[in-house]
């Protein structure tokens, strides 16, 4: 077996060729997605960001996540080293008619945003009895 060298993800900025309103720096989060017969999971890595800093909003089958990370220190320290760059973080899903939007769900534990999208019932899996005449 052959050993997998653990490589880390630098934060991405986002890339759009639309204008900001709002200064700073915009992230992309990274972002898994996992799939169940019941409910599609998305898990959104956004160090900082509290749970209160995170806005979601659905419309028109769009989802929009949005993340505030609050600047560490004080108007009086001055930065020695800075590694940790702080910014916003946005991503956008298209939500289709599979997914109950009624019921989403989301939670925030350890800066990962776990958003759960419940499928319809007419979405799921089943199996079809046959029946004999």
């Amino acid at each position: 077996m052959a050993e997998k060298e653990l490589q880390v993800r630098e934060k991405q900025e986002l890339q759009t060729d639309a204008e900001h309103t709002i200064p700073g720096v915009v992230f992309t989060p990274a972002v898994d997605i996992f799939e169940s017969e019941e409910e599609i999971t998305l898990l959104a890595d956004m160090p900082g960001v509290p749970s209160d800093g995170v806005t979601i909003d659905l419309h028109n089958d769009e989802l929009k996540v949005t993340g505030e990370v609050e600047t560490q220190g004080s108007k009086n320290e001055t930065y020695l080293l800075r590694e940790y760059e702080t910014g916003r973080f946005h991503c956008h899903f298209s939500v289709s008619d599979r997914i109950d939007q009624d019921r989403i769900s989301a939670s925030m534990k350890d800066g990962v945003l776990r958003l759960v999208l419940p499928k319809v019932e007419k979405a799921k899996p089943r199996k079809i009895e046959v029946k004999s005449e």
